[in-house]
């Protein structure tokens, strides 16, 4: 039998089948599992620039979400678009490929995701990173505004929303124009529509997640952009808090420290999982 002479640092698409939708995901190094959890609308590609920094410490396994990037967009009828049903997705990929515990870093609406799955699979995660999380009500923005209108949202959502109000929306995301355009292309078919309009409803409600908050055991690292004005730094020192005294990093840039400083970025989380250190 030939030997496998991939460099593990490589990074490898694979496809798995999890609870109600098949996930594609990527995997690069080796190690200490740990797994990252894209934002809203976006997909596996926010990570590309900390994924190599990553790599040579853990072995990172970055999903695309059901109904999101290149995995499976099951109706809703088939799939809860909702941070409970990714979670669960989340687990199944975990057991999958036989992970065990694992640490968890999630982005925004991921943030929500990782937070939900270790406040209910506390067995499953070992240390949990979260990034600009959704956690608190937010302020709706026009898109959620419009998404939220009877009869007419559904309509203006799935057929109306284009690639200028789509770009927008990752303005102040320091995501790169090309990742931007190619977001655009997987969201901009019937079924990514659908699933997106579904996980927006879902979302609007964080109630849930306030809740969960008191159950989660695992050691946390908050992180939060201080440029970004929808989120106020005060939000990340309040859940640091609520956490039972997380640790807590501020970096200057806006909502996605993983694009925008990601060096830096990576950094923090080396040193969190590593040696239990924020910075």
């Amino acid at each position: 039998m030939t030997p496998d002479r991939r460099d593990p640092l490589q990074p490898v698409t694979r496809d798995v089948a999890a609870r109600g939708a098949r996930i594609r995901f990527v995997e690069a190094g080796s190690g200490a599992p740990l797994l990252l959890v894209h934002d809203y609308l976006a997909s596996r590609v926010a990570w590309e620039d900390v994924l190599p920094r990553l790599a040579p410490r853990f072995r990172v396994i970055v999903p695309d979400l059901p109904g999101f990037g290149e995995s499976e967009k099951p109706p809703p009828s088939r799939f809860r678009y909702d941070f409970d049903g990714f979670s669960e997705s989340l687990v199944d990929l975990v057991a999958a490929l036989g992970l065990g515990r694992v640490s968890l870093c999630g982005h925004a609406m991921g943030g929500a995701v990782a937070l939900t799955l270790a406040a209910t699979y506390a067995h499953v995660v070992d240390k949990l990173v979260l990034v600009n999380p959704l956690v608190y009500p937010p302020q709706p923005d026009a898109l959620s505004r419009m998404a939220s209108l009877p009869v007419l949202g559904p309509f203006l959502f799935k057929q109306l929303y284009g690639r200028a109000l789509f770009r927008s929306r990752f303005a102040a995301n320091g995501a790169a124009s090309h990742r931007v355009d190619h977001l655009f292309e997987l969201f901009d078919v019937p079924a990514a529509r659908e699933a997106a309009y579904a996980t927006m409803l879902a979302i609007l409600d964080t109630r849930p997640l306030t809740a969960s908050v008191p159950r989660v055991a695992a050691p946390t690292l908050v992180t939060w952009g201080r440029a970004y004005r929808p989120s106020p730094v005060e939000q990340g020192r309040r859940l640091a808090r609520e956490l039972g005294g997380a640790r807590f990093e501020v970096f200057d840039c806006g909502a996605s420290p993983p694009e925008e400083c990601p060096e830096a970025f990576a950094s923090a989380v080396i040193a969190f999982l590593e040696n239990g250190k924020g910075g």
